[in-house]
């Protein structure tokens, strides 16, 4: 697993979630279904030091607001969301707010998930979006 700070990366993640208070909840929950969801996944620091996930490429990374918790989709412009949870105007990410359990249980939020997933399997991420390997090798020499 790649390290930040000198922790291992997992252990940082761990730390970032507990200090998350009101949201810290939110945040496991988030984690979890990523896992869960996307089992093939891996948990990663992103150079913005924030916990993310790869399946095959970047995937999604999770933010802590002051209101809120981001869950942000890399390339969320090309999911489907006949729920219309996805929010952001970007070229390719979009982002969905969770401010509650009840919010990260929606069905839509583990659909994008898996959608995500499954673009990341037919059509890796290329070009900007760097893949896992190529953290690994510069992570390792921090």
């Amino acid at each position: 697993m790649p390290t930040i700070e000198g922790k291992e990366g997992r252990l940082w993640i761990d730390a970032y979630v507990k200090k998350a208070g009101k949201f810290s909840g939110v945040m496991k929950a988030v984690r979890k279904l990523v896992k869960k969801t996307a089992a093939d996944c891996e948990e990663y620091v992103s150079p913005w030091k924030t916990p993310a996930f790869d399946s095959n490429g970047p995937l999604c990374v999770f933010v802590l607001g002051k209101e809120h918790v981001t869950l942000a989709f890399l390339r969320g412009a090309r999911l489907p969301d006949p729920e219309k949870l996805l929010e952001g105007k970007g070229k390719g990410v979009r982002n969905v707010k969770l401010r509650s359990l009840a919010d990260v249980k929606r069905p839509g939020v583990k659909r994008l998930i898996a959608e995500a997933s499954k673009l990341n399997k037919k059509d890796p991420p290329s070009g900007k979006m760097v893949g896992m390997d190529k953290r690994r090798k510069n992570e390792g020499k921090k």
